[in-house]
C-alpha cells in the first residue's frame, strides 16, 4: 500500500494514541482512532485491516491496534515533516506558533523528503519544535524524554517549561499571554485542590494562577537537582524531593565567552550586535561586532569594527570581515565545531594592515558547564614592513549559576610577532601573552526570539616578565530580523 494522505493521517493518529498508553503492547482501541480522526467506527475498522494486511499495523477485533515496526517508522517520518514545517513557519516565515499546526497538516503531505531535509538543515538540525515536540530523525528515531508538569513537578523550586502538549490554536495563545512557551522558567507556589488551580511565580515576579487541566498540558524539567535542593530548603515544603538532574538542559545563553569564540552560528532570522570594551594599561579598547545567519545556521557572515585609545595614538583599528561555517553540531560525544575564515580590512588610523584571521572554535557543553577551545592565527601584511604572523590558542569554562546567570574563567595565550626594527631590517621576534579572566555575565529574554546580554569581567595579563589587571564590559542584543 502506497503511504496516500489517508494512510499517513491513520499511522499518525495511532501514533499519538499508542504514545499515550501505559504498557509495551497496550493497544489503541477503535472507539479512540474513530473519534480521534472524525470518522465513523465502522469506517475506522475498515482502514485499519488493510493497514494490518500491508503490515504497517497489528489489529485484534475487539481488542484495538497498534503500530508495527514499519508503521511506526513511517508515522515518525509523518510527524518529522509536520514539526519540521511547523519550526519552519515560525523561524522563517514569521507565522505564530498558534497557527502553524494546521498548516502543517496540509503541508506535511505534500512537501518532499529532499525539501524535508533542506530546511532540516537550514534550521541548524534543530530536536524540537515550536511547541517543544521531539523532532524524529531521518531514520524514524525519535526521543521521548521523561517530564513532569506543572501538576507533578516540585513545589517552590525553578523548572524550565519543555513542552506544550495540546495544539490547540486558542490554548496556544493562552499559553502565550502568561508567559509559558518552552524555554521559560516559572515556579510552582501554590496548588488548590478544591479550586483546579496552580499559582505560578513566573518573569519578573509575576504571580499567575491556571487551572489544572491547562497545567497538566505543560510539561516542565527541573534547572538542576543541586540548585532545586538549596531552594527547597529554604521553603516550608523543604520536605519535597528534588527532580532528576537537567544535564540535558540547554544553556540559555550561549553568546560568546568573552575572550573565547563559541561554535555556534546564529539561528535563522535571529541576528546580535555586539560591543565589548576593555580597559588595561591606561589603554581601553572598544569593539563592535554584527552577525547574521545567510540565510540558515549552516552559514554566517558578521563584521567587527574596533577603536581604541593607545599610546600610539586614538581612532578607528582594522576592521574584520567573517566568514563561519558550521561544520559540526553539538551531539552525543562529540562538540559543535565552527572554523571562521577573516579578512582583515585596513581601516586602522595608525599603523595599518592588511591580511588575514584564522579561528577554529570547539564547543561542549557537559552538565552544568559549558567548555569552548580555540586555536588559530592571524597574519598581518603591511607595505615595505615585514609580514607577521601571531598563533594563538584559548579556552573557557562557563559555569550556570542559573538559567541566565552564569560564571566564567577564561584563558587566552597569544604569540605576539613584532618587528625588531620597523622599516628597516625587517626583523621580528615573538613575544608570549598570558591572560586568565575571571567573569560573570546574565540576561533577559525580553521577547520572543530577543535576548539582552551583559556582562563584566577582570583580565589578568603576564607579558615580557610583567603582568597587569584591567576591567572588561560585554553587551549583547539578540534579536529577529524579519517580523
Amino acid at each position: 500500500m502506497l503511504p496516500s494522505q489517508t494512510v499517513e493521517n491513520y499511522l499518525k493518529a495511532i501514533f499519538h494514541a499508542q504514545t499515550a498508553l501505559e504498557g509495551r503492547d497496550a493497544q489503541v482501541p477503535m472507539g479512540q482512532l474513530a473519534s480521534a480522526l472524525g470518522v465513523t467506527p465502522g469506517t475506522a475498522t475498515t482502514m485499519v485491516k488493510a493497514l494490518a494486511e500491508s503490515g504497517l499495523v497489528r489489529y485484534e477485533p475487539y481488542a484495538g491496534v497498534r503500530l508495527s515496526a514499519a508503521g511506526e517508522k513511517l508515522a515518525a517520518l509523518v510527524l518529522r515533516r509536520h514539526r519540521l514545517i511547523e519550526l519552519f513557519l515560525v523561524k522563517v516565515m514569521g507565522m505564530s506558533w498558534a497557527e502553524v499546526h494546521d498548516e502543517a497538516e496540509h503541508l506535511e503531505h505534500a512537501v518532499s523528503d529532499r525539501l524535508i531535509e533542506r530546511i532540516d538543515e537550514m534550521l541548524g538540525r534543530p530536536s524540537v519544535d515550536p511547541h517543544g515536540d521531539p523532532i524524529p530523525d531521518s531514520k524514524g528515531a525519535v526521543s521521548r524524554p521523561e517530564y513532569d508538569t506543572l501538576l507533578t513537578c516540585p513545589m517552590h523550586a525553578p523548572v524550565t517549561i519543555k513542552r506544550v502538549r495540546d495544539q490547540d490554536s486558542e490554548f496556544l495563545r493562552f499559553v502565550e499571554r502568561h508567559d509559558l512557551k518552552p524555554g521559560q522558567t516559572v515556579s510552582v507556589e501554590e496548588r488548590d485542590d478544591a479550586a483546579d488551580s496552580v499559582r505560578l511565580r513566573g518573569r519578573d515576579e509575576r504571580e499567575i494562577t491556571i487551572g489544572a487541566r491547562a497545567a497538566s498540558k505543560v510539561l516542565v524539567q527541573a534547572v538542576g537537582a543541586l540548585l532545586v535542593l538549596l531552594l527547597s530548603a529554604t521553603t516550608a515544603r523543604a520536605q519535597a524531593q528534588p527532580a532528576a538532574s537537567s544535564s540535558a538542559d540547554s544553556f540559555q545563553i550561549t553568546d560568546n565567552s568573552f575572550l573565547v569564540e563559541e561554535a555556534f552560528n546564529q539561528e535563522p532570522r535571529i541576528f546580535q550586535n555586539i560591543v565589548n570594551w576593555s580597559r588595561q594599561d591606561g589603554e581601553w579598547f572598544l569593539a563592535f561586532t554584527q552577525e547574521w545567519p545567510v540565510p540558515g545556521v549552516r552559514h554566517q557572515l558578521s563584521y567587527t569594527v574596533p577603536f581604541n585609545a593607545l599610546r600610539e595614538g586614538d581612532g578607528m583599528g582594522d576592521s574584520l570581515l567573517n566568514y563561519r561555517l558550521q561544520v559540526l553540531e553539538e551531539g552525543p560525544g562529540r562538540p559543535a565545531f565552527a572554523p571562521r575564515l577573516s579578512v582583515i580590512v585596513p581601516t586602522a588610523r595608525i599603523d595599518r594592515s592588511s591580511g588575514m584571521q584564522v579561528n577554529l572554535p570547539f564547543s561542549k557543553q557537559r552538565e552544568d558547564f559549558y567548555f569552548h577551545w580555540n586555536a588559530g592565527f592571524t597574519w598581518q601584511h603591511r607595505d615595505n614592513r615585514a609580514n607577521l604572523t601571531s598563533p594563538s590558542f584559548a579556552a573557557s569554562a562557563i559555569y550556570r549559576a542559573a538559567p541566565m546567570l552564569n560564571v566564567m574563567l577564561e584563558s587566552a595565550l597569544v604569540f605576539f610577532e613584532t618587528e625588531v626594527a620597523p622599516g628597516v631590517t625587517r626583523q621580528t621576534e615573538r613575544n608570549r601573552s598570558l591572560t586568565l579572566s575571571p567573569g560573570v555575565r546574565g540576561g533577559w529574554n525580553v521577547a520572543e526570539d530577543t535576548q539582552i546580554i551583559v556582562g563584566a569581567a577582570v583580565p589578568i595579563t603576564w607579558s615580557e616578565g610583567s603582568s597587569s589587571a584591567g576591567i572588561f564590559g560585554y553587551f549583547s542584543y539578540e534579536l529577529p530580523f524579519k517580523k
